[in-house]
């Protein structure tokens, strides 16, 4: 029955077996929280309205007296149920499975409670919330239930079995709900929420704790389930695991042959995270397939063994397909007979071989059967002297295969013979196999996107194949399409703009809420236009740093819509690492090399700190809020000075610290100097250069400056230069600050520095400061999503 035995292997320690963790829970989890925290931003802007329902409406509907007596019979049902099943559970001796139920339930019951106090704080925000008071009787405000979410939490993630007691905890905690309902104590919306909780906080202990280890299969209930199929074992051993993480076994039958018995579990997700990201982006034909259910999986896989051997392809024959228990499903196959390509020698790959390859390969695809993992360990020959192909790991293939996948297992053969007999071997086998027409229809084709994964691994080791490959083909079929087939649902970059644009509306929604509008329309319109003159400036003089600092020549009109797209990126950024990252890749794009690139940004930072530092000193000496004037400095500065001190010294100190600060800058700073000494030969580069920074700076002030004068009485002057020294302190913070653009710390320092250094009053400052971020931060966002977009669809960024 078999040629080829694999080697058997000791069984597993259970003790030391892996907690299977499923990457669904993971994914729902994640979703619930998400779904929640959108529901809250919900009712807050709800709230707004005053929209509220009546729950005397709904009291009506029943008796109080007999909802409480409803509601308290179900609950002393769901406490009685509850403690049996945490102390069988104990009795029994699963202590992770009564770890993930309690854990689940207490961390349902207190986000619940905490979505309670939060409730509370958006309907009066002067009290002080307790989180076991219910919030007021509101539509959108009514309080969640933080026992029934526990108490779904703890079904959801309960030990399996029990199906009546789950089935009584399931009514219990039902009626619990609806009387809460109708007795007015929750909303309809509220419990929705309190169900979204409870799901979220099991789905999320479940993968925190694990699901708990399946039972191994032993070897009488293996043996059992191969009498049904009328096939006797003498012995059955474990022989690791497959390609998919799936545990096999060998078994011996009494007629001298040997089988493979492959146990499917639903907890097994090997591969998922990989597949879920090509689901993600690759198109719909090129996408692996994402086979959920272990039954769904068994099926497949014995329609794929039957419709390729119906097609006279060699493949392991499936022999039967059993049950050991809920999730657990037996796949019985023969033991594959052929010698797998990575196992065969150089000098064995023959011209024959090769072909025997292609011709395997052709079977299956003239009966519309498309494999999708071909691989050194999935393609083999038979026979001592070469006869035929045969193929392994065909269970997640695809009949009636579109046009598009049986390219892509052409694709994935020729680079596959590639890898082992060279790029000029694997198109002479393909030409003589497929033809010269059909060969140079597989280059588009020939991309790591549309390759199984053991090849695309196999590429990271021989970089440049695809390339010899293109090439090869380009000799045989100069009319070969050039341009690569689309693959790609969507390119990373696109996940990046929507995760970017996202982060956008969230902060602006964040950032703008409970903000009156109203004040800003009582600004001097003359003043106002004035502050976006020097807000649009801003961008200008960017756009002249950029075209002076770097050497390849850059048109003025996509650098400045450059600008406006590193604005756009800024906004989801800490520390300006957006607008270095955007402006490098344009900078590359252009034509300049990568290390020069990095080179010419970085002088463009040092030459802005080289120009804000003795502004900031030159204008807090004016203004006289400076203390190096005097013999005693204050204590700020000298604490300053002395945390200052003691961080250099840390870090110069500390081998590690130097070594970790001097990788992450030295791409930055190791070609500044020899790029400013390129710049003194050229005096319009440098006048360009340093004069796009100073009139940057300026730029800021002057717009600061006029935002201020927008709310201020017409008799009232406001210092110059004060308001400068506010600008370069608040611009300094707002670059240490974490968050993107200096969020927050950028508009808490402006309008504590002009209320102290300017003497604005906090009535001004508020709404000037207001302005001021508006126009340079959020104004700028929405034509840098537009010059973002299409500068990535001209391939300039």
């Amino acid at each position: 029955m078999t040629t080829r035995t694999a080697p058997d292997a000791p069984a597993p320690d259970p003790s030391t077996a892996r907690t299977p963790r499923r990457p669904v829970d993971l994914l729902l989890g994640t979703a619930g929280l998400l779904l929640v925290a959108a529901i809250m931003l919900a009712v807050r802007v709800a709230t707004d309205s005053g929209d509220a329902a009546d729950p005397d409406r709904l009291r009506a509907i029943m008796p109080s007296g007999l909802l409480l007596l409803v509601a308290v019979g179900a609950n002393l049902v769901i406490i009685v149920l509850v403690c049996y099943v945490v102390l069988r559970t104990l009795f029994t001796g699963r202590p992770r499975d009564l770890a993930r139920a309690m854990a689940s339930g207490v961390a349902a019951y207190v986000l619940a409670s905490l979505i309670n106090a939060a409730l509370a704080t958006l309907i009066s925000p002067g009290q002080v919330p307790n989180p076991l008071t219910p919030a007021p009787d509101d539509v959108f405000t009514g309080a969640t239930l933080g026992y029934v979410a526990a108490v779904l939490a703890f079904i959801r993630t309960m030990p399996t079995g029990l199906p009546r007691t789950r089935s009584v905890l399931w009514a219990g905690n039902t009626a619990v709900a609806v009387c809460a309902l109708l007795a007015g104590v929750t909303s309809l919306l509220a419990l929705v929420l309190t169900v979204l909780v409870g799901l979220t906080c099991a789905f999320l202990a479940r993968y925190a704790i694990g699901a708990g280890a399946p039972a191994p299969a032993d070897d009488r209930r293996l043996r059992a389930e191969l009498e049904r199929f009328g096939m006797t074992a003498t012995t059955v051993a474990r022989a690791g695991e497959d390609r998919e993480g799936n545990p096999r076994h060998l078994a011996e039958l009494d007629d001298g042959g040997r089988v493979e018995v492959t146990v499917l579990s639903s907890e097994n997700t090997s591969g998922f995270w990989r597949r879920l990201r090509d689901l993600v982006f690759l198109r719909g034909p090129v996408a692996p397939r994402m086979l959920y259910g272990v039954r769904r999986r068994a099926e497949h896989a014995a329609l794929m063994s039957y419709s390729a051997r119906n097609a006279g392809v060699t493949v392991p024959r499936v022999l039967g397909v059993g049950e050991l228990g809920p999730g657990t499903v037996v796949l019985v196959r023969e033991l594959p007979g052929s010698l797998p390509l990575e196992d065969l020698d150089d000098d064995a790959l023959t011209d024959d071989v090769l072909d025997l390859c292609w011709n395997g390969l052709g079977a299956l695809h003239r009966h519309r059967i498309a494999h999708g993992g071909l691989s050194g360990a999935t393609v083999g020959i038979l026979g001592t002297a070469p006869e035929r192909a045969g193929f392994t790991g065909i269970d997640r293939g695809t009949v009636a295969a579109p046009q598009m996948r049986i390219s892509l297992d052409h694709a994935a053969m020729v680079t596959l013979l590639a890898m082992r007999a060279g790029a000029e071997r694997a198109v002479d086998s393909a030409v003589r196999s497929l033809g010269v027409s059909a060969t140079a229809a597989i280059l588009p084709f020939l991309q790591p996107a549309g390759l199984p994964y053991p090849l695309r691994s196999g590429l990271r080791a021989n970089r440049g194949l695809l390339g010899r490959l293109r090439e090869r083909m380009v000799e045989i079929a100069p009319e070969a399409p050039a341009e690569p087939a689309r693959l790609e649902r969507m390119r990373p970059r696109t996940i990046v703009s929507f995760v970017v644009a996202t982060a956008v509306g969230l902060v602006l929604l964040y950032q703008l809420t409970g903000v009156d509008f109203s004040t800003i329309g009582q600004a001097d319109p003359v003043w106002a236009a004035a502050a976006f003159v020097m807000s649009t400036v801003c961008m200008v003089a960017a756009a002249m740093i950029l075209v002076g600092f770097v050497p390849v020549p850059l048109p003025w009109w996509r650098t400045v819509m450059v600008q406006y797209a590193a604005s756009f990126v800024r906004i989801a950024a800490p520390a300006g690492l957006g607008s270095i990252a955007v402006n490098t890749r344009f900078v590359t794009r252009a034509g300049a090399p990568t290390a020069l690139a990095l080179s010419a940004v970085g002088l463009t930072q040092l030459v802005g700190f080289l120009v804000h530092v003795p502004l900031l000193l030159v204008c807090a000496y004016l203004t006289g809020s400076s203390y190096w004037t005097g013999f005693t400095p204050s204590p700020t500065v000298v604490g300053v000075s002395i945390a200052g001190t003691a961080v250099v010294a840390v870090v110069l100190l500390s081998p590690r610290m130097r070594r970790a600060i001097a990788s992450r800058t030295r791409p930055y700073l190791q070609g500044v100097l020899p790029r400013l000494l390129d710049m003194l030969q050229s005096p319009s580069s440098l006048l360009l250069g340093f004069g796009g920074t100073l009139l940057l700076t300026v730029g800021f002030v002057l717009c600061l400056y006029a935002s201020v004068s927008a709310f201020t009485d017409p008799g009232t002057q406001v210092s110059l230069v004060a308001v400068a020294v506010v600008f370069l302190a608040g611009n300094a913070i707002g670059s240490a600050a974490p968050t993107p653009g200096g969020l927050g710390a950028v508009e808490a320092a402006l309008i504590g520095g002009l209320t102290a250094v300017a003497g604005v009053p906090a009535a001004v400052a508020l709404p000037a400061v207001l302005l001021f971020r508006l126009l340079t931060f959020w104004f700028p966002v929405l034509p840098g999503w537009a010059a973002f977009s299409h500068l990535q669809r001209r391939e300039a960024i």
